[in-house]
């Protein structure tokens, strides 16, 4: 199973994310994660929302650059090594990840990963009973 992301590119520009939440605020839009990845010129700020359809829409009204991808989020225990395992268990059958991040309540982790097989990386998750997570 997986889940769609949302990709928007933002101009390093100060309010420019505030800008973003806003928006989505207005529209009762959750933002469920999210990781922001920067370069001199902008930024991608990568997005689990609870409305991708709407989101895309009302963003792209208000001229932000969004891209769909598709993602898989697992679930594990937020304890020591349990993620490594997994990840090991994705290395031994030659996935990569291209990037990934992770946010954890209480006693469970949450990572969402962009694997370079999508179909073949849900797969192997589910040959060892990983939690794999719709948010």
């Amino acid at each position: 199973m997986t889940i769609k992301q949302l990709s928007i590119f933002l101009e390093n520009k100060t309010g420019r994310i505030n800008d973003l939440t806003k928006i989505l605020g207005k529209y009762g839009i959750n933002m469920h994660a999210f990781s922001m990845a920067e370069t001199t010129d902008f930024g991608i700020l990568r997005l689990i929302v609870s409305d991708v359809e709407r989101a895309v829409e009302v963003l792209r009204e208000e001229n932000f650059a969004v891209m769909l991808t598709d993602v898989v989020c697992i679930s594990c225990p937020n304890v020591a090594g349990s993620l490594s395992e997994i990840l090991a268990h994705l290395a031994n059958n030659d996935i990569f990840i291209e990037y990934m991040y992770a946010f954890a309540e209480g006693d469970k982790a949450n990572v969402v990963i962009h694997p370079n097989d999508l179909e073949k990386c849900v797969a192997e998750l589910k040959k060892c009973d990983c939690n794999i997570n719709s948010l």
